[in-house]
């Protein structure tokens, strides 16, 4: 059996030892790094967590036209006592019993001021913000319990809203709401719930974990709010986002869910085909084990700085709802890059197809569609990508495993979103000790279908509990067709050789081995860090090839012409300029010399600064060589530690 490299803590040398088995006790892990932010959850999904903070003048409000409504109740006696009809009626108690409502309702009032607010809904937010809302000074039934009479609704012109009082709670008993309230659109199929069960059960939401939900009915929640663009594909599936409509394009909504409905807006929604649980279609899609695997890692690698923030899981059934097919096409339209089968073609994907969507954060561009100039932006992404993945291997003994530019997101941390090379100024008011941040480039690692990690569990606290069993989460890469193919230019070349490079780490120790092998059941599930660094020299190489050529910021001097001299005898019809404004001239003149030379000095230090931090890069490129690299190079955290030793990055870049 051969050796491989142990799991190696940040700085350390490492030693080779034998294969650790998949699943093994291990110490709690900790996150290096912090979040600029937390991620907005599926607050379309999920209401629970926002009651809390709901600002209680709406409640009032509700409140208030109640008692007005009350009041203008016509009440009638009636010599009859008859039992309540289930028709609508007109409003039948006596007076006695409206004054006793009343006080029903002051003690409703306050009781009903309370965080929890009972009478308040608390069904998913999906009903609250994607439905049309529901005006607060509309009140559209009032219900009266008692032994002998019973106030029946109150009918309007608006939508209906309903609010029970009890008039007698020893008799009237309000019923216990259920654990999960059932929704509309749900897909009654028992053998479907199981088969995609593993999946449903990683979802956080109570609706997204109760059952399948057909793609229609799972799109409309928001087709009032939102419109769908699609924003790229791949072999897994495709990626959409919504987009909120305008003012004049949606319903109105308070200025809190308006927030909330923005917030949800900077989301992504990755949409992957499911394999079918039998037939032609059971081995054509993505497997249930695979998605299960990506989200766990999802879920898992959400605390750690760069990388993808974790929202929510649905499985959804049928064809592509209007919203979505729209996008598809008009991507279709627009974009050259469009391969991947129509989904209104019923040869592709039948009524029954079967959906998982991904909700994450939105993690910016692509790289591969971004066009980087400046050594900065190229400094900024290596070691941004570097930092993240040391950080996953401390924390989950992380491995990538498929980091091309498609799956490297990057966005601007300036506040009108530029993602334009720094200029010479700004370099200059940026505070680095390191050369690290100047580009105001973030990057973020996405896709995790072909990754490996060890999960460890959280059932109990690390103080309770110190060694825990992780599970390791992987995908056999033996069976995809990735190992084979040529590439049709030089960076594709590269790119599949990458892959190679990394399955021949994987079995042997060396990227280079020619020898042949045969597969080993379970070999992608061991741990070997080392195809990390093999990706990120596959990433700095591309980086270094193709960068744009970076414009000038510093103009030449204009030449100055001299003045020809007057002639005694010609007599000038101009004004003679006096020696005051001769002055002055000869000022601005000098002012703008200076400027200029202290330009020139400002952007020779930066090109020093820059030919430094291409110096470090190149460095690193003989540092991961494949022949001739580091020996003691074992992961990204080793490469980390490297840099931090050598003040290439500093401590708070990283920690």
């Amino acid at each position: 059996m051969s050796t491989r490299s142990s799991p190696c803590p940040l700085g350390h040398a490492t030693v080779t030892e034998p294969r650790k088995p998949s699943t093994r006790t291990v110490a709690h892990r900790k996150v290096y790094g912090k979040r600029r932010k937390d991620a907005a959850r599926a607050v379309l999904e999920d209401k629970r967590q926002d009651d809390k903070g709901e600002d209680l003048s709406d409640v009032d409000g509700s409140l208030d036209t109640l008692r007005t409504r009350l009041a203008d109740v016509t009440i009638h006696e009636s010599l009859r006592r008859e039992r309540p009809s289930t028709k609508r009626t007109q409003c039948t108690r006596t007076h006695q019993s409206k004054a006793h409502v009343s006080a029903q309702l002051t003690k409703f009032t306050e009781a009903e001021k309370m965080p929890q607010l009972r009478g308040l809904s608390k069904e998913p937010l999906s009903a609250d913000l994607l439905q049309k809302p529901v005006h607060s000074e509309t009140m559209t039934g009032v219900q009266i319990s008692s032994e002998q009479s019973h106030v029946t609704s109150i009918q309007t012109g608006h939508d209906s809203q309903a609010v029970s009082v009890n008039a007698t709670p020893s008799v009237t008993k309000r019923k216990p709401r259920s654990a999960s309230r059932r929704i509309s659109g749900l897909v009654h199929d028992a053998r479907i719930d199981a088969y995609v069960r593993p999946v449903l059960d990683e979802a956080l939401s109570s609706i997204a974990s109760q059952g399948v939900q057909t793609f229609s009915a799972w799109a409309s929640r928001s087709e009032s709010m939102f419109h769908v663009v699609k924003l790229a594909e791949g072999s897994y599936g495709e990626v959409y986002k919504l987009r909120l409509h305008d003012e004049t394009s949606r319903p109105p909504v308070s200025k809190s869910k308006l927030a909330k409905l923005r917030a949800y807006g900077d989301g992504v929604f990755k949409v992957v085909p499911l394999c079918a649980p039998r037939g032609p279609g059971s081995k054509k899609y993505t497997s249930v084990a695979e998605i299960v695997s990506e989200v766990k890692l999802l879920k898992y690698l959400d605390p750690i700085p760069g990388f993808a923030r974790f929202r929510e899981i649905h499985v959804v059934q049928g064809r592509f709802p209007e919203l979505f097919q729209r996008a598809w096409d008009h991507y279709k339209a627009t974009n050259d890059d469009c391969w991947n089968p129509d989904p209104s073609n019923r040869r592709a994907f039948p009524e029954t197809q079967l959906w998982a969507i991904i909700e994450m954060d939105d993690a910016g561009h692509e790289l591969e569609k971004f066009a980087w100039s400046s050594i900065f932006q190229i400094y900024d992404i290596f070691w941004g990508v570097a930092m993240a993945l040391a950080r996953a291997e401390e924390y989950a003994m992380f491995e990538h495993r498929d980091l091309h530019l498609g799956n490297i997101c990057i966005r601007s941390t300036r506040a009108d979103g530029s993602m334009d090379p720094p200029s010479d100024l700004e370099i200059l008011r940026r505070q680095s000790a390191s050369g690290f941040g100047f580009s105001a480039l973030e990057t973020t690692i996405i896709d995790y279908s072909l990754s490996r990690a060890d999960l460890q569990s959280e059932s109990l606290e690390p103080e309770d509990n110190p060694d825990s069993i992780v599970e390791t989460a992987s995908s056999d890469l033996d069976k995809r067709q990735i190992f084979d193919a040529v590439g049709e230019d030089e960076d594709e070349a590269l790119l599949r050789d990458t892959y190679r490079y990394m399955r021949n780490t994987v079995y042997t120790g060396a990227p280079l081995a020619m020898e042949k092998y045969s597969t080993v059941a379970g070999i992608w599930k061991e741990y070997v860090p080392q195809t990390n660094l093999i990706w990120l020299l596959f990433l700095l190489k591309i980086l270094l090839k193709n960068r744009k050529a970076e414009p000038s910021q510093v103009a030449a001097l204009p030449e100055r012409v001299a003045l020809a001299p007057c002639s005694p005898n010609r007599v000038s019809t101009t004004p003679r300029l006096t020696s005051k404004t001769c002055t002055s001239k000869k000022t601005e003149d000098q002012t703008d010399v200076a400027k200029k030379s202290r330009a020139r000095d400002l952007h020779l230090q930066v090109s020093k600064l820059e030919q430094t931090l291409e110096n470090r890069l190149k460095t690193v490129l003989d540092l991961l060589d494949l022949n001739n690299g580091h020996d003691d190079m074992c992961c990204a955290a080793d490469l980390v530690a490297y840099a931090l030793d050598s003040h290439w990055l500093a401590k708070e870049d990283f920690f």
